[in-house]
């Protein structure tokens, strides 16, 4: 007997993909990966995009989402793909999908994919670390005697068990800083309070920032007094020389230019 085969016409094929990054601001941050992928499922609908449908017995929208925070963090920069039949504006389609999402998980920025898969391109991120009850002076002996180790061995359990790694070798760079007066959302201004940036590559076993709080603990005994706020600020390609996270989306909003210029070059 041959492969049984849905009935009906196959789907439509995509004419366009649109990448977008998205953030999780404020309660919304404890939201799972399964629940934005509900919500934006619904937007989809809501907002009528014309998405592209996989083939089979059980067809579902084109998304692909690319590396997505833990839950419990917050992030200005979350990425995914879509897949549409018939073109869109960018702009206005992200217009109608932030309207139909809920405030907090908010679309800020949409671009016609012109390149490969940009996925390759997350290669880093920037993770801001807000540390209350913590002086900017243990957090920076902290970070000192973090950044002066070869290896930090933490351990996080895992679907697969306890697992031991080096916290240490992803990071490329981690500071420390006072927060500014009043900067609380929970209105604890007068406490002290500690921020670290981090840079951390994107390797396998991939480091958190709870794994480098793990290396703080470890290293210089730092165990803050509330659970950190931790926010993603950027994440893409990793520039060597600055140690900056630069824009993954800036090849794709650039080719057209690229296209068009003379000679078939910038």
């Amino acid at each position: 007997m041959g492969k049984r085969q849905p009935e009906g016409p196959p789907p439509a094929p995509a004419v366009q993909r649109v990448r977008l990054r998205y953030t999780k601001r404020g309660r919304l941050r404890f939201t799972s990966h399964r629940d934005f992928q509900r919500a934006f499922e619904r937007a989809l609908r809501r907002a009528g995009v014309p998405m592209a449908y996989s083939a089979g017995f059980s067809p579902h929208p084109k998304v692909s989402y690319a590396n997505a925070a833990p839950t419990g963090t917050g992030s200005e920069a979350e990425y995914l793909e879509i897949a549409v039949v018939e073109r869109c504006d960018p702009g206005e389609l992200r217009s109608r999908l932030d309207e139909s999402m809920p405030p907090g998980l908010d679309i800020v920025e949409a671009v016609e994919a012109c390149t490969s898969d940009f996925t390759d391109r997350l290669e880093a991120s920037e993770w801001e670390l807000r540390l209350d009850g913590v002086t900017p002076a243990e957090a920076g002996r902290a970070v000192a005697a973090f950044l002066a180790a070869e290896s930090v061995e933490v351990e996080r359990q895992t679907k697969k068990g306890l697992r031991t790694f080096d916290a240490r070798a992803a990071v490329t760079s981690l500071t420390s800083a006072e927060a500014e007066p009043g900067a609380g959302a929970d209105g604890r201004g007068q406490e002290p309070c500690a921020i670290l940036r981090l840079v951390v590559r994107h390797l396998t076993p991939a480091v958190r920032p709870d794994d480098v709080l793990s290396g703080l603990r470890a290293t210089a005994d730092l165990a803050p007094p509330v659970p950190a706020a931790v926010t993603r600020l950027a994440q893409g390609p990793l520039d060597e020389e600055t140690g900056t996270v630069t824009d993954p989306l800036a090849p794709d909003r650039d080719a057209p230019l690229v296209a068009t210029a003379p000679g078939g070059s910038a």
